[in-house]
């Protein structure tokens, strides 16, 4: 797999939406589901996904921080992330990746009760785009 740079990853990924976020469970069993990732659209190795405190998520991500997530986009593009998870409750940042589509699943907005964004920090990153395929390490 060749090395490329994050800049050339985050062109590919910048219209792609819906990931699939896998944590580790409490019996040591892989968990996945699909998250919005939120419109963020200049990729820097850091994705944010809302979810709500009492999620399955958050209670893995506490037990476990170490996380993958799965794209795929467009023209086979397939697209790997393996990073850790924070968990943010600071209304600051909850209001700087916020989005009105997100009140489809948080009526109240950031002020919904439980809400939690979760923050996948990129340790590395590996896509395959037809017969192109790279790979970067944060």
């Amino acid at each position: 797999m060749a090395e490329t740079t994050l800049k050339a990853v985050a062109a590919k990924m910048a219209k792609l939406d819906i990931t699939m976020l896998t944590t580790h469970t409490s019996r040591g069993h892989l968990s996945t589901r699909p998250m919005s990732n939120n419109g963020d659209v200049e990729y820097d190795g850091n994705s944010y996904y809302f979810t709500y405190e009492g999620s399955r998520t958050v209670s893995d991500i506490e037990e476990n921080a170490h996380v993958s997530l799965g794209f795929s986009g467009p023209d086979y593009l397939y697209v790997s992330v393996v990073g850790t998870a924070t968990l943010i409750r600071q209304k600051a940042t909850l209001e700087k990746h916020w989005l009105p589509e997100l009140k489809r699943w948080f009526k109240d907005g950031i002020d919904t009760p439980g809400i939690v964004l979760i923050r996948v920090q990129a340790k590395r990153i590996k896509f395959w785009h037809g017969e192109e395929d790279g790979e970067v390490t944060l």
